[in-house]
C-alpha cells in the first residue's frame, strides 16, 4: 500500500515536471521566434570620379606596290605622330609603336594576280598608356591635322577605341560601404516605425560587388562607382 501511494505521488510529481518544463519550452519558443522576427533591406552608395588612365590606340593604313617603299613610309608617318604626341606634352614611356601588320594580296590563297590597285597593304598601331586625362582629350581632338601631312587613320575599327580606366577603388571603397550601410540602417529604421518594431542588431549583411561604368557616352572618362549592400536587422516588439 505503502508502495503505491509513494508511485503515486512520484507520477503526481513527474507529470508536473513535464508540464513546468513544456510552458517553459514553449515559452522559450515564441520567445525565440519573436527574436527571429528580421527585415531585410538594401543601401546604395553611387558616385562619380573621373578616370585616371586613358589607353589610346592609334591605327593608320597604307598600301604599295612597292614593299621597301611602304616601310619607308609607314617609318616617317609613325614618327610624324610621334614627334606631334611628344610636341604636345606626352612622354616617351607613354608611347609605344607596335610592329605593323602587313598584307600580300597575291600571296592569299586562290589569288588569282588580280589584287587591285596595290598588291601590299599594311596597318600601324600606335598606343599611347597615359595619366594625363585631358592632355590625351585634347591630342585626341587636334590628331587629324596630321591627316593634311598624308595620314589616313583609321576611327571606326572596335581595336582603336579608347579605355578610360579608373584604378582608385580600394580607396573610395570604405567611404562607400559606410554610406550604403547607412542608407540601408535608414530604410530599416522607417520599416521598423511604420510597423511599430524596434530594430534590432545586423542579423546578416552582404556587401555586394563594385561596378564601374561611364556615366554616359559622351564622357567615358568620368565614371560611375555603384554599390548595394544587402543587410538583414532582427525586429522585436
Amino acid at each position: 500500500m505503502v508502495n503505491n501511494k509513494s508511485a503515486f505521488i512520484l507520477g503526481i510529481f513527474l507529470f508536473l515536471g513535464l508540464v513546468g518544463l513544456g510552458y517553459l519550452l514553449a515559452d522559450a519558443a515564441i520567445d525565440y521566434k519573436e527574436y527571429e522576427r528580421s527585415v531585410k533591406v538594401k543601401g546604395l552608395s553611387e558616385r562619380e570620379y573621373n578616370a585616371d588612365i586613358v589607353i589610346w590606340p592609334i591605327q593608320f593604313t597604307l598600301a604599295d606596290n612597292n614593299m621597301e617603299m611602304m616601310y619607308l613610309n609607314i617609318e616617317t608617318n609613325a614618327k610624324k605622330i610621334k614627334s606631334f604626341l611628344l610636341n604636345e606634352g606626352l612622354s616617351e614611356d607613354e608611347i609605344s609603336v607596335s610592329a605593323p601588320q602587313i598584307t600580300d594580296k597575291l600571296a592569299r590563297e586562290y589569288s588569282n594576280n588580280n589584287y587591285g590597285k596595290f598588291r601590299y597593304s599594311a596597318i600601324q598601331s600606335i598606343t599611347v598608356y597615359s595619366n594625363k586625362i585631358e592632355t590625351v582629350r585634347t591630342l585626341m581632338k587636334k590628331i587629324s591635322t596630321l591627316g593634311k601631312k598624308g595620314i589616313l587613320f583609321k576611327t571606326e575599327e572596335y581595336n582603336t577605341q579608347t579605355e578610360y580606366i579608373f584604378t582608385r577603388l580600394n580607396e573610395v571603397k570604405p567611404d562607400m560601404i559606410a554610406e550604403a550601410t547607412r542608407n540601408a540602417r535608414d530604410v530599416a529604421e522607417k520599416f521598423a516605425a511604420d510597423s511599430k518594431s524596434t530594430l534590432g542588431k545586423i542579423k546578416k549583411a552582404s556587401q555586394g560587388q563594385f561596378s564601374i561604368y561611364s556615366r554616359d557616352r559622351n564622357n567615358p572618362h568620368i565614371k560611375k562607382v555603384r554599390v548595394v549592400s544587402t543587410i538583414t536587422y532582427y525586429l522585436s516588439d
